[in-house]
C-alpha cells in the first residue's frame, strides 16, 4: 500500500476526527497540527515495520448550512 486517505470531519463536541477509509483506524485530537501528529502515530501502530504506507492524504469534510 502505498497511499492511505483519512476522512477527516469536525467532531459535534469539538475538534477533529480521522478515519481511514481502507483500513480500521480512527483517531482524533484539538486541532489540525495535533491531528497530523496522531494520525501518523495511528498509521505506525496499525502497519507492521516495512508495511506502513508512504504517503497519508487527509480528505476534509465540512457541512455547511445556510438559510433558505
Amino acid at each position: 500500500m502505498s497511499e492511505i486517505i483519512f476522512v477527516v470531519e469536525q467532531a459535534p463536541e469539538g475538534g477533529l476526527t480521522a478515519r481511514a477509509l481502507d483500513a480500521s483506524i480512527f483517531t482524533q485530537a484539538e486541532s489540525i497540527e495535533e491531528l497530523h501528529g496522531r494520525v501518523r502515530d495511528a498509521v505506525r501502530c496499525h502497519f507492521d515495520e516495512g508495511d506502513a504506507p508512504k504517503l497519508i492524504r487527509l480528505h476534509f469534510v465540512r457541512d455547511e448550512v445556510i438559510a433558505a
